[in-house]
């Protein structure tokens, strides 16, 4: 069995909640094509998995991820244009599905998270980060761009702020990543780290599930548009169709009869 192989586990937890973890702490879960691609079968398997409600994307050992493997840096400076353009695609993959899932993602951030690293944290619907973990888009120190990564980076950080560390590769602090909006919480250490995500698995499974995904994709259908009839419109539409919906019906019924919705956890 090769190291490989076991770079990307799937551990599930009580209560609907799935970790995809990055096992590679030796590499600083470091990771290259054939990661990127065993990330992407991972979560396509939880996202179409109807037991899980909530994901948590995560890392074994002292670093959330050193960015691109070297030995895989090394050969793609060896590569065509097209090996690289192909490579390049599937990173491209592993970010929009990621971005694009169904379920919520809760992304836990200790140490390192370097170059394409920083996207997988942009890409995840919740960010919980240690005091102790440190940002950087490093790509122009080697002569390079954080190309498949900015979509979602300047999304969540802002083109001010992107302008500013994507040309000079300057590492930041969590606390500057929470004031950017790359991060929503900061804790003293990873047991804190791991208690807040606790409390917003405890805090999303209040929610109906297939609220949370049209919620989500709520998101981006109103992002970044003007507010025109056509929005209004499209709105207006999600909502009456989500109040007739089965679990609309159940969670007003709930809420009105003063009672527990039925796709709460009875321990919750």
């Amino acid at each position: 069995m090769t190291e490989q192989e076991n770079a990307v586990l799937i551990k599930r937890r009580a209560q609907g909640v799935t970790d995809v973890v990055l096992n590679r702490p030796d590499k600083r879960n470091a990771f290259d094509d054939v990661i990127i691609q065993q990330l992407i079968n991972a979560l396509d398997e939880v996202n179409q998995d109807p037991d899980t409600k909530v994901v948590v994307l995560r890392s074994e050992g002292k670093h959330f991820s050193a960015g691109a493997d070297l030995g895989w840096m090394r050969r793609m400076a060896d590569n065509t244009r097209q090996e690289n353009l192909d490579d390049s695609r599937e990173l491209a993959r592993l970010m929009n599905v990621l971005n694009h899932l169904s379920k919520p993602v809760i992304g836990l951030v200790q140490g390192a998270a370097f170059g394409g690293a920083v996207g997988l944290a942009a890409c995840c619907d919740i960010v919980i980060a240690t005091e102790k973990a440190s940002f950087c888009l490093s790509e122009v120190k080697l002569g390079l761009i954080p190309a498949v990564i900015s979509p979602y980076v300047v999304r969540a950080i802002g083109e001010r702020q992107a302008r500013r560390y994507f040309i000079s590769a300057e590492v930041f602090t969590a606390r500057k990543a929470k004031d950017y909006g790359l991060v929503h919480i900061v804790c003293d250490d990873v047991e804190a780290m791991e208690s807040q995500c606790d409390a917003m698995v405890q805090q999303l499974a209040q929610n109906g599930p297939e609220a949370m995904t049209a919620a989500k994709d709520l998101v981006f259908a109103v992002s970044n548009k003007p507010i025109d009839d056509v929005v209004i419109d499209d709105t207006a539409h999600r909502i009456a169709d989500i109040r007739v919906g089965e679990e609309g019906q159940e969670g007003l019924s709930a809420f009105l009869n003063k009672r527990r919705a039925n796709w709460i956890p009875e321990n919750n």
